[in-house]
């Protein structure tokens, strides 16, 4: 394993949950295990995490009002709490400190912002924190807002000059075809000079739960791997995803850079 490389992991709300909503505990640990193994080996780690407002849901209960902000605002404001407590408690058992940061678009529009959180974070990694990343939804509307988590994750590992981003979602990857079709199959490797003619098989549809679909993490990818970034998706909820696919095992899509 190579000494600090950068890896960003961006986990999708659809991981982090079960069936009924609720935050999914035992994935959330089993991730937050693997980290931990890899930063003893070397690496540096920064996740990006949805499930804030899943969280929220799943402890409170909003009066409907019509308001799809206001309700977003209220649930992401509770279950930010939860979902950063859970990290906290999982890192310190592995005796490593986790912490949080929350960004909107317009943190990457200007120089003093971009500038502070940029600094901020090469501070954590330098002391041996794992950031937990998130869009803060509470202040995040309309224009502010990100697409999704995976444009999150673009960006932040743009920033922190990362050599790898991870997508976790609730899909094991990119398919030569509909993805319920019986003779589809997932396509390993996609080059970067192959980018274009591999649009034709993205599904536009978005997942129960998230605000992102394939679209979106292929946009991301497309995106990083100008910057020379390595990008992977994969199911989240394989047994041991990030360890099998840091020791080079085929699992899910990956996007090859340019050097």
């Amino acid at each position: 394993m190579k000494d600090n490389q950068r890896i960003v992991v961006k986990v999708g709300t659809n991981v982090l949950t079960t069936a009924e909503g609720n935050l999914d505990l035992e994935t959330l640990g089993n991730l937050v295990d693997q980290i931990a193994q890899l930063q003893g080996a070397g690496y540096q780690m920064l996740l990006v995490s949805s499930g804030a407002v899943g969280a929220g849901k799943s402890v409170f209960n909003f009066k409907d009002t019509g308001d799809k902000i206001a309700s977003r605002q209220v649930y992401s404001s509770i279950g930010q709490i939860l979902l950063i407590h859970e990290y906290y408690q999982r890192f310190r058992e592995h005796h490593i400190f986790c912490s949080q940061v929350l960004a909107t678009k317009e943190d990457f529009r200007g120089k003093t912002h971009y500038a502070n959180m940029s600094h901020c974070i090469e501070n954590l990694l330098s002391q041996g924190v794992v950031p937990v990343i998130n869009e803060n939804d509470v202040v995040a509307i309309d224009e502010l807002m990100f697409t999704d988590n995976d444009e999150l994750a673009g960006l932040m590992a743009q920033m922190v000059k990362a050599d790898r981003l991870i997508i976790l979602s609730n899909v094991k990857g990119i398919f030569n075809g509909a993805p319920d079709h019986p003779e589809s199959k997932i396509i390993s490797f996609i080059q970067a000079q192959e980018i274009s003619s591999i649009s034709e098989f993205i599904q536009e549809q978005t997942s129960s739960g998230g605000r992102g679909g394939m679209v979106s993490k292929f946009n991301t990818a497309r995106k990083a791997i100008r910057k020379g970034i390595q990008v992977q998706i994969a199911h989240g909820k394989v047994p041991n995803i990030l360890l099998r696919l840091l020791a080079g095992e085929e699992i899910g899509t990956t996007f090859v850079p340019r050097d």
